[in-house]
């Protein structure tokens, strides 16, 4: 058992905290039980993972599971909450390969994100597209991390299942799809059409921007369409997670591939 929180392995992990220690080491890092649930759930590789002998007592089968595919270490309680981003971590955390989740298969419903900044709001677009059934989420470079430690969070697991890809040059995979047949849908707040008017039969792709400034010009040219969501009087914008859901059940009740 590790007791050390001087040990090498700490100071080593503890890069997984931040955007540059993921990119050097190419890995990130999974917290908690119900993360590392879900990822053997679908298979997810995993390098190593870090526990104390309460967890190891508490979930024995998941500890096998581990043990099974990857190699696996118990740590002390203040060396497993060194290593830790959460104030209080529930015994278990995971070093998992970072590399991109490529999309694959038909496109029904997909997004498009440019820019956008806050992890929360990310995980919350990821668990409301792979709740509404999307089949591709896309995000540019300039946003923040896939696999930030709240990003993963927030998404309650639904990280592990929904197809993700980091675009270097965003414009350029919009044109792709548009050249596809895919129906480009931008959201602006002065657009004059409603999203419940436009027409979302056919493969979309919902472009979404930063949470303050929006899309770029140069993004929203490439759209086919605009559509904005009616807000009453006195609201001046709704939260980019919110925009994200309400569009993707839209595309979905209009596609019939969810009951109305």
């Amino acid at each position: 058992m590790i007791t050390s929180v001087k040990n090498p392995m700490v100071k080593q992990l503890k890069k997984l905290h931040q955007a540059k220690g993921r990119h050097e080491e190419n890995q990130f890092l999974i917290e908690g039980t119900h993360l590392l649930q879900e990822a053997l759930a679908v298979g997810h590789p995993l390098d190593f993972v870090y526990c104390t002998a309460h967890w190891q007592a508490r979930y024995p089968q998941d500890y096998d599971r581990v043990a099974a595919t990857a190699s696996i270490e118990l740590v002390s309680d203040a060396v497993l909450g060194a290593i830790a981003t959460t104030v209080h971590p529930d015994g278990v955390v995971a070093v998992a390969p970072r590399h991109p989740i490529v999309p694959a298969g038909s496109l029904r419903v997909a997004l498009g994100l440019e820019r956008l900044q806050d992890p929360g709001n990310l995980g919350t677009i990821v668990r409301a597209a792979a709740a509404a059934g999307a089949d591709r989420l896309w995000i540019d470079r300039h946003s923040v991390d896939i696999d930030h430690p709240k990003v993963l969070r927030s998404t309650a697991g639904q990280w592990f299942r929904m197809p993700m890809q980091v675009a270097d040059d965003l414009r350029s995979t919009v044109r792709d799809l548009k050249a596809q047949g895919v129906k480009i849908v931008a959201t602006l707040p002065s657009a004059p059409l409603s999203y419940w008017e436009a027409d979302l039969r056919s493969p979309v792709l919902v472009l979404l921007g930063n949470e303050g400034a929006g899309l770029s010009p140069e993004l929203t040219a490439e759209a086919d369409t605009t559509v904005s969501i009616p807000l009453a009087p006195g609201v001046e914008s709704l939260n980019v997670a919110v925009t994200a859901a309400l569009l993707l059940y839209e595309i979905r009740r209009q596609q019939n591939l969810i009951d109305p």
